[in-house]
């Protein structure tokens, strides 16, 4: 193992941001993996640490396969994470918004950009990013239709769910474009958690990477086969809002079956505590999003089911 700065900024104002990258073997650019660049992303980060730590261990009993290169980058953005910021401090700008970066451009376009330089070249890019909705999910491997897209390479992660979805103008600055588009084939592996560590779901994250490393010949490595997954695009998902703000109470978790009328949450009057409105499952399905903060706005999208396919 090979630990590196491979992107350094100057900060007037606290400690300079250094990322640190962990490389293992050497030889072709085989894998490249990165972890949190949102100051909240706590379990990407946990998730990339355990997957240093069984590469440290791999790579000295010598199951690093020929002249294969694994580079990975826990954190981009600690900045933000040591001071308890979701966005860039400075300018609440959104690192993962900003590839494939400038140079001479705006502080996240510059990390964006240092980054981007580190991680190009590489065949398979694995990316741990959270989304744009508080919540939990069930584990899954999201993909843009890029064009470049390939849901056979994300079938090998052996997680539950592969969803593909179109691109929006927005999504044409993130990593995951920008790698798809730089021929590294790219995968985004969303986990049950974001904020707090869920360990169930860590562990089978990094068990997810190691399976695919190994089935693409860059590992050795035994491990359990994991899921047979159901390809699914985002347009099979159906968004569940609730009608009125207050403490929300959750009564389902990601993955479990829900049948249509079932009520998934209620919501309560903050001052009174009575029941004002219950969330009710508008289909048949399975859950795959639900939200986790204890308060909601009105319109909120709490749930996101994976309708009954054959429906």
């Amino acid at each position: 193992m090979k630990k590196e700065c491979i992107f350094s900024l100057e900060n007037s104002y606290r400690d300079n941001l250094n990322v640190y990258g962990y490389r293992f073997g050497k030889g072709e650019k085989a894998a490249c993996i990165v972890g949190s660049m949102r100051g909240d992303e706590v379990q990407q980060l946990y998730i990339c640490s355990q997957i240093v730590k069984a590469l440290k261990h791999l790579e000295e009993r010598g199951a690093i396969v020929g002249s294969n290169e694994i580079l990975v980058i826990p954190s981009v953005n600690h900045s933000s994470m040591n001071i308890g910021k979701r966005f860039w401090a400075t300018d609440n700008t959104d690192i993962n918004r900003m590839f494939p970066g400038y140079g001479a451009g705006e502080t996240t376009q510059r990390i964006a950009d240092g980054v981007f330089q580190a991680i190009q070249g590489y065949t398979y890019g694995i990316q741990f990013p959270s989304f744009y909705i508080q919540g939990d999910f069930v584990p899954h491997v999201r993909m843009m239709e890029t064009g470049f897209q390939n849901p056979s390479l994300a079938n090998l992660f052996g997680l539950p769910y592969v969803v593909i979805r179109k691109p929006r103008p927005i999504d044409t600055a993130t990593l995951n474009y920008n790698w798809q588009i730089w021929n590294t084939s790219a995968f985004s592996l969303y986990t049950s958690a974001t904020r707090h560590l869920d360990e169930a779901s860590a562990r089978m994250a990094v068990a997810s990477v190691l399976r695919f490393l190994t089935r693409m010949g860059i590992l050795r490595y035994t491990s359990h086969s994991g899921f047979i997954a159901s390809v699914i695009r985002e347009d099979d998902l159906t968004s569940v809002k609730n009608d009125l703000p207050g403490l929300y109470r959750r009564h389902v978790e990601p993955g479990q079956e829900v049948h249509r009328g079932q009520e998934l949450a209620s919501i309560l009057d903050p001052l009174e505590g009575e029941v004002i409105s219950r969330v009710l499952a508008p289909t048949d399905g399975i859950v795959y999003f639900a939200h986790s903060d204890p308060l909601v706005m009105e319109g909120t999208i709490v749930f996101k089911i994976i309708r009954r396919l054959h429906e």
